[in-house]
């Protein structure tokens, strides 16, 4: 019966999710190859090649407690392991539990005879100790393997997956035929695209004797689960060995300890800088144990990774996307990287930008000024750099003509680009420490507000390499550290732009303060690093950013998904001003942000000469127009219905929809617009007023182009883009939206409880003209 409630349970956890797992499956592409074994892979980003995976369940991941199964963990494990079955890879599974299932089914079995018992003795008194007794391991074993394994086949039968058990122990590896015959059987199994589930054969197994193996590829004794799925992995030369759990990988000291760094991936030459702490509350493996399996596993040519296999949040896809490369966990590589990891970037990035935040106003100016000596002294360099990648993307025909002129360099370029930013070193004289409010709390009690760094920015952008001086200027400007991410197609222009940038940082010892990211980390690994990385600034196309908004979801991402931009033409609007403000805002650059998108039309304007120009204008410039749905009911013959009125086209492409009123317009553009920048053509003030004040966008222009919406037009100088965000910056985003504030007080000795009501101050809250400077004040952090 007990096990009857469980196998039940079981598949209402399961059932829900299979029929998705088809879907699934479908959708990640071709399969991986089968690949010549003997080596590793060296980087995350290979394990997406794994044909064949063991995945080690640890005790703790597999039960909830000492004597409990984990059913809803396990469902979603099972899920993971049979939709990468279904996908054609081939899975082994290596499980602890069954003792835990044992004696969790043994006790309920003894408490249920005690209680028979009970009451077929009441009032005899004769049964007074009625405590469970001491349940031994391997009778635990026993009991539980065959309830385990009928739940696995369970929860694998919801999603057409054929599983079998499979019992060892150390002698069946250490005996040649044993050793041959287990091998046999489970590329047999493997052949017919079942899953074996291995465990060892606790009912038997001697009790774990000292640690005194992992002496050599062909010695290693079974003794748990943890070198049991490494002797597997290798004996089955296997691409891949996940062990899950309760850890969230290898720390270099025992996790909770407040140095403790998880380790994103672990060589071989790294033991002595590990500190272990005390083995997982259930099972008789540690995390040394694992390590030292891991590496063993790792010298036979299987890749590792060590996980976290019951964090709630992650366990539903901590297998999947290990295999798609994700940084999941500690990944064991022989291959050491010649350069730092992008955590040591960081790191480096940030005491080094600790630095540059405390130099003097004019120190900072000096590196800025020159780095733009450099662009236009080294310009050959440069642009022999861009001419390779240039041809480069020429050759692989993958990127539009577009995207190639956003590539390219030119002289003219570098020169404009030095020009803006000897502007931004002048901007930048007054940018960091600069007092905002002082307030004389009391007698001899001041207070400052001053601006401040952030931090460390990540700058994610795509083929746009006058991108990396601009940003790296502005960081400089306002004293922040900067990661920056630069798209492969323009590698090697952002290499040596970036050698510039540390040439020029290093006339003041903080070279490291921009720091390039060449490493194979993707994206959403960096998106992740929520206590390393202050702030993100996505630099590319609208799909680009929203897929970092969707990552980053412990960091603030500065910037737009979408550049929904509208204009509104009122009925009483100039028509010479109409047709050039549409014609501007719609064809100067139809791919960028700030481009119209959707015209907005007076009702009384149609069917007028105005509306015929700008219908006109509009088909001379060769747009496609879309009609909206008002608009079509007024037509008999009407271009094509917009398919939403949500829609950034940018190209040459544009939706006409028709309002009755201002009031209607605005109530359209906060309904479907992006909140970037919306314009009204007006010759009523009173009309044009309302609009600016009840329109909730970044930027609101009155008889002024879309195309205004821009840092350098605003006199910014460079801007690192543009922000529809409620708080921090909004709007072209420029020096000043890459800096915060701290307060500052400065006392001489008083207590909160001078203020109190038995205390002898009084609080003045007088404020103080910020020109003001009273003597002996820094103004700089």
């Amino acid at each position: 019966m007990y096990l009857h409630r469980l196998l039940k349970c079981s598949q209402l956890l399961t059932r829900t999710n299979s029929l998705q797992i088809s879907r699934r499956a479908a959708s990640q592409g071709k399969m991986p190859l089968a690949r010549a074994h003997g080596k590793s892979f060296a980087h995350r980003g290979e394990l997406r090649q794994a044909k064949r995976i063991v995945v080690k369940l640890g005790s703790a991941v597999v039960t909830r407690d000492e004597c409990g199964l984990a059913l809803g963990r396990l469902a979603s494990i099972v899920e993971q392991v049979a939709m990468l079955q279904n996908q054609g890879r081939e899975m082994m599974i290596v499980t602890s539990g069954a003792v835990a299932f044992g004696k969790q089914r043994l006790r309920h079995e003894i408490l249920l005879s005690q209680s028979v018992r009970q009451a077929l003795h009441s009032g005899q008194n004769q049964l007074k100790d009625m405590s469970l007794p001491v349940l031994e391991a391997r009778a635990c074993a026993a009991a539980g393997q065959s309830g385990l394994m009928a739940l696995y086949e369970a929860m694998f039968t919801q999603y057409s997956t054929c599983t079998a058990q499979i019992l060892v122990t150390n002698l069946d590896f250490h005996d040649d035929q044993k050793r041959r015959n287990l091998n046999s059987t489970l590329h047999e199994l493997l052949r017919m695209n079942i899953v074996p589930i291995i465990n060892t054969n606790d009912a038997v197994v001697p009790p774990p004797e000292p640690n005194s193996d992992l002496q050599g590829v062909n010695v290693i004794s079974i003794k748990d689960n943890d070198s049991l799925a490494a002797r597997l992995a290798v004996e089955m030369r296997a691409d891949l060995l996940i062990a899950l759990s309760d850890v969230e990988g290898l720390y270099d000291s025992p996790p909770g300890s407040d140095d403790a760094k998880l380790l994103d991936t672990f060589y071989p030459g790294d033991q002595h800088s590990i500190t272990y702490g005390t083995k997982s509350r259930v099972g008789i493996g540690g995390m040394e144990a694992k390590v030292k399996a891991a590496l063993w596993a790792l010298q036979g040519g299987t890749s590792v990774v060590i996980a976290n296999g019951t964090h709630p949040k992650v366990t539903g896809h901590v297998i999947t996307d290990i295999v798609e490369g994700k940084k999941v966990g500690t990944f064991f590589s022989e291959v050491k990287p010649a350069g730092p990891t992008v955590e040591q970037q960081t790191e480096m990035a940030r005491t080094a930008g600790r630095v540059l935040s405390s130099l003097e106003p004019e120190q900072r100016s000096d590196i800025i000024c020159m780095f733009a000596d450099l662009l236009t002294e080294r310009k050959e360099e440069i642009l022999a750099a861009n001419k390779k990648d240039m041809e480069i993307a020429i050759n692989s025909g993958r990127m539009s003509p577009a995207m190639i002129k956003r590539l390219s360099l030119s002289s003219s370029k570098l020169n404009s680009l030095s020009i803006g930013l000897r502007q931004i070193a002048v901007s930048s004289q007054d940018s960091v420490g600069r007092v905002l409010r002082r307030t004389r709390v009391a007698n001899n009690l001041e207070l400052e507000q001053i601006t401040v760094p952030i931090g460390v920015l990540l700058v994610i952008f795509e083929s746009r390499p006058d991108c990396l001086p601009q940003v790296s200027a502005l960081a400089i400007a306002s004293g922040n550290a900067l990661l920056l991410k630069g798209g492969k197609e323009a590698a090697n222009t952002n290499h040596i732009l970036h050698e510039l940038a540390q040439e020029a940082l290093s006339i003041h010892g903080v070279k490291d303060a921009i720091q390039l990211v060449s490493t194979r980390e993707d994206v959403e690994d960096l998106c992740r690093l929520e206590k390393m990385i202050d702030l993100i600034i996505p630099r590319g196309s609208s799909q680009l950013v929203r897929d970092i908004q969707r990552a980053a979801k412990g960091i603030p991402v500065l910037g737009h998904s979408e550049g929904i931009c509208h204009v509104y033409v009122d009925h009483e609007a100039s028509i010479d001003k109409a047709l050039k403000i549409i014609r501007d805002s719609k064809c100067d650059y139809p791919a960028a942000c700030n481009a119209m998108e959707t015209l907005l039309v007076h009702r009384d304007l149609l069917r007028t000469p105005l509306f015929d120009q700008i219908i006109d204008m509009l088909r001379t410039e060769q747009v496609k127009i879309h009609a909206g749905p008002k608009f079509a009911s007024y037509l008999t013959f009407s271009p094509s219905e917009v398919k939403s009125l949500r829609t950034e086209y940018g190209d040459l492409e544009c939706c006409i929809e028709v309002v009755d009123s201002m009031q209607e317009a605005v109530d359209h553009i906060h309904k479907y617009g992006s909140s970037h920048t919306d314009v009204i053509v007006t010759e009523n003030e009173d009309t044009a007023e309302l609009f600016l004040q009840q329109l909730d966008s970044a930027c609101v222009f009155w008889n002024a182009s879309t195309r205004f919406a821009d840092g350098y037009r605003f006199g910014l100088g460079a801007e690192v883009g543009i922000s529809t965000a409620r708080i921090h910056a909004r709007g072209p985003v420029g020096l000043e939206g890459l800096l915060t504030t701290k307060w500052v007080l400065r006392g001489d000795g008083q207590t909160a409880a001078d203020f109190s009501e038995q205390g002898s101050m009084k609080f003045l809250h007088e404020n103080i003209p910020v020109a003001q400077l009273l003597p002996g004040h820094r103004t700089t952090s």
